[in-house]
């Protein structure tokens, strides 16, 4: 075993090396250019909508941090089998760091908006781990008799400690380079010194019987750290928001600019609007209620003067990720918005500070964009976003959609009068009534909360006779329209899932 483990712990300690010496430099003099940071987005450009799906499924919103430790392993297992070609069959170990290098750098400089120099932290990490393995790989040989010297030239002990010293300065240099990136604490400190102004319109009051106090029920308005984040960033962008400008451009008389100062002199309104994510399962958790303020976009739109033949605006975010929202809808008297807050504070970075898109009605991947730099009057059939270049729909309404929030799928109730509640959704059209069916018994009436707006979701309470033994809980909603909810399952691909939401309990 030691065959191995020797050279193997080699390479690891030379890759993490290299990748430690990388994210400092990206740390501080190359902000896009982490070798982890870019191959994992290159990961995510690559993946399958499937495959993306099964992940967000199983980890939710931790999706990005499973996707990084998943790279880690394959790059430490690829270390060690670096380490050991290296040691039974040279350069084969350096030729393999050399491409772990290629990657890298290919996947810096495809990224939208980086250039050449995004690329030197991936050159950077592979050179130095090329450089290092050969010296590691030289010392655990001369750590081995030969005839010409009988006596070894380095101990074992001294190999092993070299290793360890030098992999234990990677971990370092990758921590501190982290600690300086990952936060951008220039960003961070310039939000929180940002004073909001006060709206120019405020967001109608929530009712004071919009929501219910039932233990386990989603609260009527989303705590900002608890709001669901989906997006394909794995560095959370920071932008200096005195640089930020907004760039309207493209089918138009007239092409717009607006920075971030002059977006908060303009006369800002504000509404309380629910955001889902196209991914959200019957029944999940991608969905938040928040308060946002912000410059209606239809009044930016209408200084620019669309063409009459435009139907799309393609949005993009300062990462290069896009979105294709239908023109209508950033024109009517919805409240879409440029926001700027959320929930009484300034937009927190990882849901788009500076700026970014919230529109009511429409799924986030056709409408949410973070981090927004630019909105490109044009038509869907010249230009095509991220998503919809992955097999996604062209336009994303939101779906009318309901959950049971208690009690939970699993648990054990008591007999007698128990209360089942949770909301329901259809976002611009509004809930009108929610009905729950135990087995397969009627359908019966559950109540509904007062409603903020049609932009918002609902509570709702159902007050269950609950009998003893094993009981299934259906939930469905009907529209302001008078829709009734579809019983027929369907995935979230491509436009966003159907069916009815069902948890089993157990009452003893």
């Amino acid at each position: 075993m030691a065959e191995f483990w020797r050279p193997a712990g080699a390479g690891v300690a030379s890759v993490v090396a290299g990748v430690g010496a990388a994210e400092l430099l990206s740390a501080f003099l190359v902000q896009n250019g982490s070798p982890v940071l870019t191959v994992g987005a290159l990961l995510i450009d690559l993946a399958p909508p499937w495959l993306k799906e099964a992940v967000i499924g199983l980890f939710g919103t931790g999706d990005k941090a499973f996707l990084i430790v998943s790279l880690a392993v394959v790059v430490l297992a690829g270390a060690a089998v670096a380490g050991w070609l290296e040691r039974i069959r040279p350069p084969l170990g350096r030729i393999l760091i050399g491409v772990g290098g290629a990657v890298g750098v290919l996947a810096a400089v495809t990224r939208s908006g980086n250039g050449i120099v995004d690329a030197l932290p991936s050159v950077l990490a592979a050179a130095l781990a090329i450089l290092l393995l050969g010296w590691l790989m030289r010392m655990l040989r001369d750590t081995e008799p030969t005839r010409a010297t009988p006596r070894a030239r380095v101990s074992r002990r001294r190999f092993v400690g070299t290793t360890a010293a030098t992999a234990a300065a990677g971990a370092l240099a990758l921590v501190i380079g982290q600690a300086v990136a990952g936060g951008f604490r220039a960003a961070s400190a310039a939000r929180a010194a940002i004073r909001l102004p006060r709206p120019a319109t405020t967001a109608p009051p929530i009712p004071a019987g919009a929501s219910f106090d039932i233990p386990g029920l989603s609260p009527i308005i989303t705590p900002n750290a608890d709001f669901y984040r989906i997006d394909t960033a794995l560095q959370i962008p920071g932008i200096d928001a005195n640089a930020w400008k907004l760039r309207i451009f493209g089918m138009v008389e007239h092409e717009v600019e607006v920075t971030f100062a002059e977006l908060l002199g303009l006369p800002l309104e504000e509404s309380t609007t629910t955001l889902t994510c196209v991914s959200n399962e019957v029944g999940g958790d991608l969905i938040g209620n928040a308060t946002w303020l912000g410059y209606p976009i239809r009044h930016l739109l209408a200084k620019a003067k669309p063409s009459s033949d435009a139907d799309m605006v393609l949005s993009t975010s300062q990462d290069g990720w896009t979105a294709s929202t239908p023109l209508e809808t950033l024109t009517d008297d919805r409240n879409a918005i440029l926001a700027v807050g959320m929930n009484g504070t300034p937009l927190p970075l990882e849901h788009g500070y500076p700026v970014r898109m919230v529109v009511p009605g429409l799924y986030g991947y056709v409408s949410a964009t973070k981090w927004v730099v630019s909105l490109e009057v044009t038509r869907f059939d010249e230009h095509t976003a991220y998503w919809t270049t992955r097999g996604w729909s062209e336009r994303g309404p939101v779906k009318l959609s309901s959950r049971i929030d208690v009690p939970a799928a699993g648990r054990q109730v008591k007999a007698g009068t128990v209360a089942v509640a949770g909301v329901a959704w259809s976002q611009h059209v509004g809930v009108s009534a929610v009905q729950v069916k135990v087995d397969d018994g009627p359908w019966q009436e559950a109540t509904l909360a007062d409603a903020i707006s049609a932009d918002t979701w609902r509570q709702w309470r159902f007050a269950w006779d609950a009998t003893p033994g094993a009981h299934t809980l259906r939930v469905r909603a009907t529209d302001a329209k008078g829709l009734v909810q579809t019983a027929t399952e369907r995935d979230v691909v491509p436009d966003g899932a159907t069916g009815l939401h069902e948890v089993q309990v157990t009452v003893v």
